[in-house]
């Protein structure tokens, strides 16, 4: 290997620790689709109540699109797990609002869950468990190995984590004024527009930390060398103690006496 040929290498091997931490956070928070199956729902409820003021109008279109979307990733025998928490969401949401009688409580149960959701990533971090390396640990085939295997990885979880947590923190002290302060639609404008750039932001900078962070120590493959090891030293075990007690099966030891024959052969000719 010459001095030019090993930054080439870790260029290599560096680009596809980048493409395999992005196809991670892909398949972990839904890609495009997942976003447009987050967004939809919300986007027709403000845009049917904008143009007419019906509550029961829009709350059931938005579920009926929810539920749509979950039919659909069933047929495609695709994932479902991302339009299933978009129908939870908007059950919620309609469940809130029909029996207030108000529409603003459609994206209340929303709201409550970022909010928790930022302040179990703060937490979560604070306490040396952050929440994104228990979310994506499975993803990489890690689980928790992080934790006491791999600091630089956790040190790189906890930064995203708290990168969630201050965002999702800081959008919530955006809609909540908006809650109590304007109507309806201004709220679900607002909301809508919120949906996908402080998500986008959140997972760029989850990439950027985990892009710089050590390798993922892939556990599945260690647990499975560990068996294959097992398993060849107790037949090695069980071997030798057929061989001391005389009770080798016949054909067990041929390769053996082949390996000696060739040797006798080669010592022969010498």
């Amino acid at each position: 290997m010459t001095s030019l040929d090993k930054p080439t290498e870790e260029t290599t091997e560096a680009d596809d620790a980048r493409a395999v931490t992005e196809a991670a956070l892909f398949e972990a928070f839904g890609g495009v689709r997942g976003m447009v199956e987050t967004v939809l729902p919300g986007l027709l409820f403000v845009t049917i109540f904008t143009l007419n003021n019906d509550l029961h109008m829009s709350a059931i279109a938005a579920l009926a699109v929810s539920v749509v979307l979950v039919v659909v990733r069933l047929a495609m025998k695709d994932t479902v797990k991302h339009a299933f928490s978009g129908v939870f969401g908007v059950a919620f949401g309609v469940v809130f609002a029909m029996m207030t009688d108000n529409a603003k409580n459609f994206y209340l149960p929303g709201m409550l869950y970022t909010l928790g959701l930022a302040l179990a990533y703060i937490v979560t971090s604070l306490a040396g468990v952050p929440l994104i390396g228990l979310i994506l640990g499975p993803v990489f085939k890690e689980n928790l190995s992080w934790r006491t295997r791999n600091p630089g990885r956790k040190k790189a979880y906890t930064k995203a984590s708290y990168a969630w947590g201050f965002i999702l923190l800081a959008k919530s002290a955006i809609l909540f004024p908006l809650y109590w302060w304007a109507d309806t639609e201004q709220l679900g404008w607002v909301l809508v527009t919120l949906k996908i750039p402080p998500f986008l932001l959140a997972v760029w900078l989850t990439w950027v930390f985990l892009a710089k962070a050590p390798a993922p120590i892939d556990v599945f493959a260690e647990m499975e060398a560990a068996e294959k090891a097992e398993k060849a030293e107790k037949a090695e075990r069980e071997r030798r103690e057929q061989e001391a007690a005389g009770t080798l099966p016949p054909g067990s030891s041929e390769g053996d006496g082949e390996a000696a024959d060739l040797r006798g052969g080669r010592h022969r000719k010498a």
